[in-house]
This record gives structure tokens, C-alpha cells and sequence, in this order.
């Protein structure tokens, strides 16, 4: 085998790998979309039917009529992009000074330092969630410490609510975005800033125009695995936000598990796909911007 057939064999299989597990179920989620929900297994109706005329498409769009006219479905949308969005915000202020720190530290601590930064992958994720009931409860740790301390006289309402819902996300994902600026902060060269301090930069000026730019990728590339994954979150607000939490995450497991409305669901996750792909789209520009 050429080195020419060896390339594209290895190139084929990240897009093999796209075409079969990205490619393939939207395919089958947008097929589903366009069916009408019946009774039976399963709950849609076939894409082909045969008639008296012989075979033809049976395509409708009532559910992409319901998700346009029901105000329930644009507002989930909304609050999953805020909860999303505000949730990235605050990953970037706090994992960005941790993987500036873990950068700075003395290279024989910084695996360790990497692994404390990992180390709750090593329990389960639903496990995590559950944690942080018993931390945000009113008889919880946080609200017996804050008793105890005399900080406060009567428990906080911790849970079931936005803020729940934002400490759940924080922390679930804050590896995804240190992880991505420590690898782009670790390969800025350390003579940049000693040059911009010989031009008589400060260090806050030095960070602002040397090690701020030069980490924007770093920056995109958590924020895409910080925010995509939280616009489509249901654990987390299920079990922190309680009933009163509407994000799309939680409307699509309504739709397929509890009104077995399959079509519907398929449409709302099309649609939450669509929403997804501007900024996407938004940041692969970046990214191209600053490495061209």
C-alpha cells in the first residue's frame, strides 16, 4: 500500500466514525420528525406506505408546527442557552487561573495537580449529582456549617433552583474547559513574556497582549465542550432544579418517556441541533481566525 492510500485510510476513519454515529441517527432522528405519532411499536408512523396508487412518502410536519407555535418549547430553548452559556462564563473565570496555575507550577507537580483535575471522573457522574443533594439540602452540610458558624440563623434555600442548577453544571464541567487551556497555555513560550518585560510591559499588560490572545483557541475549545453538552443537560436539572426547571433536555425526556410522543421528540431534538450549530459554527471561526 502507497503512503498516499495509508493517509487516506487513516483519514477515513474519523469520518467513518462521524458517518456512523452522527451522520446515521440524525438521519433516523429527522426521519422519525417528520412521522405522525401513532399507537403501537413503534409509536411513529412508516416513512413509506403502500396505497391504492402503490407506494409513497408519508411525510408531515406537524410537529415542527406544534414546536413553532407553542411558546413551552421556545422557552426551554431559551433557558437551556442561558443556563449554558452562563455556565460556560463561569467555567472560563475559574478554570482559566487553575490551568494558568497548574501551567506555572513546578513541572514535577503538575501531573499530580492534572489528576486532581480528573480524579472525579473516577466516580460516577449521577453519583456527583446526588452529593451535591445532600451538600444544598436545608439540613444539608453547607446550611448545618453556616448554622454552626452563627453565619446565618435560618437555612438557605440552596436547592431547587437556578443556582443549583449552575453550581451542578459548574462543577461537572469545569475539567472539560481546563483541561483544553492548560494544553494551549503549556505551549506559549516562556521567552514572549520575558520580551514583552524587556519592552517594558507589566504583567498584566503582558497577559492581556501576549498570553491572552495566544490562548483564545484554548478558550473556544472549552467553551464548545462546556456549553454543548449543558444546553442539552437533563440530570443535573432534574435532581437540582427541581419541577419549576424547564430546559429542552428535560422536555425531549418528557416527550419520548412520558407522552411517547416519538415524532415530537425527534423534532425538538433536530431543532436543538440547529440551535447548536451557530455558535459552533461561531467559534470554528475563531479558531480558524487565530490559527491562520
Amino acid at each position: 500500500m502507497s503512503a498516499a492510500m495509508r493517509r487516506r485510510a487513516v483519514l477515513a476513519l474519523p469520518y467513518l466514525w462521524l458517518v456512523l454515529f452522527f451522520l446515521v441517527p440524525f438521519l433516523i432522528a429527522l426521519k422519525i420528525s417528520v412521522a405522525d405519532s401513532v399507537i403501537g411499536i413503534p409509536p411513529y408512523s412508516p416513512l413509506v406506505e403502500a396505497g391504492a396508487q402503490g407506494w409513497h412518502l408519508h411525510l408531515s410536519a406537524d410537529s415542527y408546527d406544534r414546536l413553532a407555535s407553542d411558546d413551552l418549547y421556545a422557552l426551554a430553548y431559551l433557558n437551556a442557552v442561558e443556563f449554558a452559556a452562563v455556565s460556560t462564563v463561569f467555567c472560563l473565570l475559574l478554570g482559566y487561573p487553575l490551568a494558568y496555575g497548574i501551567v506555572r507550577a513546578p513541572q514535577r507537580r503538575r501531573s499530580l495537580l492534572l489528576l486532581l483535575v480528573i480524579l472525579p471522573f473516577w466516580t460516577s457522574f449521577l453519583i456527583r449529582v446526588y452529593a451535591w443533594i445532600g451538600l444544598l439540602n436545608g439540613n444539608g452540610v453547607i446550611n448545618s456549617a453556616l448554622l454552626a458558624l452563627g453565619i446565618i440563623h435560618q437555612p438557605l434555600s440552596l436547592l431547587n433552583n437556578a443556582f443549583a442548577v449552575y453550581v451542578g453544571i459548574v462543577y461537572s464541567y469545569l475539567p472539560f474547559m481546563v483541561l483544553p487551556l492548560y494544553a494551549q497555555l503549556e505551549k506559549l513560550d516562556p521567552a514572549l513574556l520575558e520580551a514583552a518585560a524587556d519592552l517594558g510591559c507589566r504583567p498584566w499588560q503582558a497577559f492581556c497582549r501576549v498570553t491572552l490572545p495566544l490562548s483564545l483557541p484554548g478558550i473556544a475549545a472549552g467553551a464548545l465542550l462546556v456549553f454543548i453538552p449543558a444546553v442539552g443537560e437533563f440530570v443535573i436539572p432534574d435532581l437540582l432544579g427541581g419541577p419549576n426547571t424547564l430546559m429542552i433536555g428535560k422536555v425531549l425526556w418528557d416527550e419520548f418517556f412520558a407522552n411517547h410522543d416519538w415524532p415530537m421528540a425527534a423534532a425538538v431534538a433536530i431543532a436543538m441541533l440547529v440551535v447548536l450549530v451557530v455558535p459552533m459554527g461561531l467559534i470554528r471561526r475563531l479558531l480558524q481566525g487565530e490559527t491562520a
